[in-house]
C-alpha cells in the first residue's frame, strides 16, 4: 500500500514528498526488500532506527532518482536522510535564482564547496544530478574521502563534476582548501551539532527512543543510529563550528558569492549573526526548512556588493 500523502514542509521540488513507492525502490534495490514491514496503520516503511535498513534505503533512492550505482558507506559513518539533504540544494537553487535575475542557474558555472562531505558524498551526488552543477568535497578524515572516491568512480559521470580534497588541519576549514585562484558559487555545510562525544550519545539515545520506544536504553547509539566521531560532534559544537567559519570565510570575500551553513539550534542564530555583523558581510539571509517533526534553516551571507553579485557569471 502507497500513502500519497504529501509532505509538504519539503521543497516543492523535492523528489520525495510523497511516501516512498517500495516496491519500485526493491525493483532497483532488491536487498532493502527485508527491511520493509506493513505497520499498525497499514503503511509500509522500514525501521528508521536500524541503520543497514536506512542505508539500504538510501541506496535504493540514489539508485532510483538520482543515476548513481553502488553507493555505500563504511560501517559508522552518519547514514544521511536524502529528502532533507535534498531540500538544502533545492534552497541554495532558490538563492542563487535570486542572484541571477530569476534564471535557475544549471550547469557547469555552478562550482559549490561541500565543507564536511563525510563518506556518503551526499551534497555532491545530489547537487550534480538535480541541477548538474560541479563541487569540491573536502573533509577531514581520510577514510571518508577514500570512500567518496570509490562512489565517483563507480559513477563514471561523477569524474569530471566532483574533485576531493581532505583538509590536513582539523582546526581550519577554509584555509588550504580555497587557493586564490578559486571562485566558489557557494559553500555549504551540515555542521558538527554537539560540542562532546557524549553529548552526542545522548542525544543519538533519544532519537532511537522516538522512532522506537522498545529499544533498550542501554543500546549502543553509534552502532544503532549511524556517525563517526567527527561528523558528530567538535570542540565548541556547532556555534564554535560556524563561527570558526565565518570568521575564515571573511578572509575570501571575493573568492565565493555566496557562504552557506546549516544551523540546527535556534538560540545559535543571535550569535551567528553577530559574528556576521562583525565581519562586515554585505547582505545576510536565513532560509527556514524542515523535515517531519525536526525545523532547520540555512544561514547564508556574501561579503559582494549588490552590482558585484550581478557580475558573477552564473
Amino acid at each position: 500500500m502507497i500513502d500519497d500523502s504529501e509532505k509538504t514542509n519539503l521543497h516543492p521540488r523535492n523528489l520525495h514528498r510523497s511516501r516512498y513507492d517500495f516496491a519500485l525502490l526493491i525493483s532497483n534495490c532488491p536487498e532493502l526488500k527485508k527491511h520493509v514491514a506493513i505497520n499498525i496503520h497499514g503503511i509500509e516503511t522500514i525501521d528508521f532506527s536500524d541503520p543497514e535498513a536506512v542505508k539500504l534505503l538510501n541506496k535504493a533512492l540514489l539508485q532510483t532518482y538520482y543515476k548513481i550505482q553502488n553507493w555505500d558507506i563504511p560501517k559508522k559513518y552518519l547514514c544521511p536522510p536524502i529528502p532533507g539533504r535534498a531540500d538544502y540544494i533545492h534552497y541554495l537553487a532558490d538563492l542563487l535564482t535570486e542572484t541571477n535575475n530569476g534564471i535557475q542557474p544549471e550547469g557547469v558555472n555552478v562550482l559549490g564547496l561541500d565543507v564536511g562531505t563525510g563518506a556518503n558524498c551526499i551534497y555532491p551526488i545530489l547537487g550534480n544530478a538535480l541541477y548538474d552543477w560541479n563541487f569540491v568535497g573536502t573533509d577531514i578524515d581520510e577514510v571518508a574521502i577514500d570512500n567518496c572516491s570509490t562512489i565517483i568512480e563507480a559513477n563514471p559521470h561523477l569524474i569530471d563534476a566532483i574533485s576531493l580534497q581532505q583538509q590536513t588541519e582539523s582546526r581550519f576549514i577554509f584555509k588550504n582548501i580555497i587557493t586564490p585562484e578559486d571562485r566558489f558559487t557557494f559553500t555549504m555545510c551540515n555542521p558538527p551539532f554537539h560540542a562532546s562525544e557524549a553529548e552526542a550519545n545522548k542525544s543519538t539515545v533519544r532519537k532511537i527512543s522516538n522512532l522506537n520506544p522498545k529499544e533498550k536504553k542501554t543500546t549502543n547509539p553509534i552502532l544503532n543510529f549511524g556517525g563517526h566521531n567527527a561528523e558528530l560532534w567538535c570542540n565548541g559544537g556547532e556555534i564554535g563550528f560556524v563561527t570558526q567559519m565565518i570568521y575564515e570565510s571573511a578572509k575570501y570575500p571575493m573568492q565565493c558569492l555566496w557562504f552557506t551553513t546549516l544551523v540546527s539550534k535556534k538560540e545559535n542564530l543571535s550569535s551567528i549573526y553577530k559574528t556576521l555583523n562583525k565581519v562586515n558581510a554585505s547582505k545576510i539571509k536565513t532560509i527556514d526548512m524542515a523535515q517531519g517533526q525536526k525545523t532547520s534553516r540555512i544561514v547564508a551571507w556574501t561579503f559582494l556588493s549588490a552590482n558585484q553579485q550581478k557580475e558573477w557569471k552564473l
